[in-house]
């Protein structure tokens, strides 16, 4: 494609509608996780206390084992299971990275990591050895880290979760009740 082309109205407009497609969908995507969320089965405890624990589970540097987890404590607790999975999405392919840096962040405030690196330095083979050697302190940041970070957004997730849910099965109640009510006066 050559420069002409990509400056023309036409591909301008290709651009911005992929763009919105795109938004779009995501947008779709999004409100239809909402809802089937709010459609978890289970009184409103538990599912938020599930929710908020997959939520500190997601902030935690397990990536990779996160779900299994997220199942563990909350069967072993009695919470709900598949809103704790649903919480421990929060660390995903693309949050990963943005995460993981500001748990970092927050971690080495308390936990002080041997000599920081910049990103052009990796190109140097004693680098990795470097990562290698403070590895098991880069690991203890991400974890302290997760758990500063953790903690307040599980009290978070936990009231919010609490009152969507609360009030989608008091509205489904009162939805249900109205409907006998109509097929008792038939």
């Amino acid at each position: 494609m050559s420069l002409k082309e990509a400056a023309s109205p036409d591909c301008r407009q290709e651009k911005s509608r992929k763009k919105g497609l795109f938004k779009g969908r995501l947008f779709t995507l999004t409100k239809k996780a909402y809802r089937r969320f709010l459609k978890i089965h289970g009184h409103p405890r538990e599912i938020a206390l599930g929710f908020a624990l997959g939520l500190f589970i997601g902030m935690s540097p397990t990536f990779g084992i996160q779900i299994a987890l997220a199942i563990f404590f909350s069967a072993l607790l009695g919470w709900n299971k598949l809103s704790a999975t649903v919480g421990v999405l929060i660390t995903n392919p693309l949050t990963a990275p943005f995460l993981y840096s500001i748990t970092y962040l927050a971690g080495s405030r308390l936990i002080p990591v041997h000599k920081t690196m910049r990103l052009s330095q990796l190109e140097n083979p004693s680098a990795l050895i470097n990562i290698f050697e403070n590895a098991p302190g880069i690991f203890l940041a991400l974890a302290v880290g997760g758990i500063i970070l953790g903690i307040p957004l599980a009290i978070v997730g936990y009231y919010t979760s609490y009152y969507f849910v609360e009030k989608y099965q008091i509205k489904r109640k009162k939805k249900i009740e109205k409907q006998r009510e109509k097929l008792k006066n038939l």
